[in-house]
């Protein structure tokens, strides 16, 4: 293990959501094309049981179908830094609550080395960093641990690990990215790579990096996720290469896990994908990194109001009842809705003034 001050990149907030969504749309083009025998024989369904890894004591979570109304729900998303048979750290965990009638997601990043309590874990000192959740206890562990430190219950989890990432660019032909200059990772302790602009697609490796670079600030690597999803659901939406499906399938049996049954996992990915309007809100969980001894080891620590903020925000994005213009927002949409407002009733007050 790498000493903790040399810590590992993110590198995505929203892969696996992206694959579940993706996937779900290839399959919905693939039955329109082939022909709804070849769902009636199970191929499909067959090949995405690979992916369905339930968590022991939890019950299966039952949702409505594409045709009914569906709830809001929470999924929890984990990147995976994972070494051969190892069980590996969560590197990026994203708390994603979906609203597949509004096409609406809100996706709350924690930092990998917030300081909690660890639910389960077996030793007096339950305090440690919430990455470990997953090495000590796996998808499970790090549910309960999320669920308790965000107040919020968590449905789902689907996690993805750096080769899936790498694949499943690479498998969909690559991808466009909104570089104007070079974006060159050169510090001492970290893995250097340089992504040069101006190219008109981007293989998976300049993906990968692209959302794992840290040289500047976690609002911009935030924001900097949130466009790279948004472009991923793009891509799928306009391809309809059903043949496609059986590599992408594989790819997420190899490097993809989640509690979602096949059918849950179509459902998502076409209520997401044609739902008439999709936003996207982002926001990382705020605070401050220090050690709690001379010497000891640095941990995050996050900052009580916005922790705070954030229950609350959450709390409302699982509210069926409440409509998608009355949702509490992160700060910084906020503030772009004020903004807005203010510039529309601009030349109303003008002429009032004549």
């Amino acid at each position: 293990m790498k000493m903790m001050n040399k810590r590992k990149w993110l590198y995505t907030t929203g892969a696996a959501l992206a694959v579940v969504i993706m996937v779900g749309f290839f399959y919905r083009g693939a039955l329109a094309s082939l022909g709804f025998d070849w769902f009636l024989q199970g191929h499909v369904e067959k090949k995405l049981e690979q992916t369905y890894k339930p968590i022991e004591g939890r019950e299966p979570v039952t949702t409505s179908t594409a045709n009914k109304k569906q709830d809001p729900f929470a999924v929890l998303l984990l990147g995976i830094d994972q070494r051969g048979k190892e069980i590996g750290r969560s590197d990026t965990m994203i708390y994603t609550v979906v609203r597949p009638n509004d096409g609406d997601l809100l996706m709350v990043s924690i930092p990998r080395d917030m300081y909690v309590e660890i639910v389960g874990k077996k030793s007096k000192n339950k305090q440690d960093k919430i990455t470990h959740a997953y090495a000590f206890g796996g998808a499970g562990m790090s549910m309960d641990t999320v669920e308790k430190f965000l107040d919020a219950p968590i449905q789902y989890y689907a996690t993805i690990n750096f080769e899936g990432f790498r694949q499943v660019i690479d498998k969909l032909g690559g991808i466009k990215l909104p570089l104007e200059k070079d974006m060159v990772n050169k510090d001492p302790d970290h893995e250097k790579f340089v992504i040069k602009a101006g190219q008109d697609i981007y293989n998976g490796q300049d993906a990968l990096n692209y959302v794992r670079y840290r040289e500047d600030s976690d609002i911009n690597r935030t924001e900097r996720h949130q466009i790279f999803l948004s472009l991923l659901m793009d891509k799928a939406k306009q391809m309809n290469q059903w043949s496609k499906i059986p590599d992408l399938i594989d790819i997420m049996g190899e490097n993809f896990s989640t509690n979602m049954r096949p059918d849950q996992l179509v459902d998502l990915g076409q209520s997401i994908i044609q739902a008439k309007t999709r936003n996207i809100y982002s926001h990382s969980i705020l605070g401050d990194g220090h050690r709690l001894t001379e010497g000891g080891t640095w941990y995050y620590f996050a900052d009580e109001e916005d922790l705070a903020k954030v229950q609350t925000m959450i709390k409302s994005w699982l509210n069926a009842d409440i409509s998608s213009s009355e949702l509490i927002l992160p700060d910084k949409y906020m503030e772009n809705k004020t903004k807005e407002v203010k510039s529309l009733s601009l030349p109303q007050e003008q002429s009032g003034q004549h």
